[in-house]
């Protein structure tokens, strides 16, 4: 049986990003590995989801969960724009 890991704040807090603002947020591919999802398919099935259910909600999803988009090499060396929400 796999055993419950304890997250702490310190955990969230290595992978948190701040920008110009201040403001702070984390991006999925390193959350990713941190809840345990191996594939990004996975993962990216959760956070498609959590948009639904927040538009869903009459919320803007475009504040709270923007894409960002960084330059990723793959692995065969081509050059392609990887989505990440905030």
């Amino acid at each position: 049986m796999n055993e419950i890991k304890e997250y702490t704040e310190k955990i969230f807090e290595d992978i948190k990003h701040i920008d110009k603002f201040g403001n702070e947020y984390w991006l999925a591919r390193e959350l990713m590995p941190l809840l345990e999802y191996s594939k990004w398919e996975n993962f990216n099935k959760v956070i498609q989801k959590a948009v639904i259910s927040y538009k869903n909600s009459n919320n803007d999803s475009t504040y709270w969960l923007p894409e960002v988009r960084k330059p990723i090499t793959t692995g065969k060396g081509k050059k392609e724009l990887e989505t990440r929400m905030k």
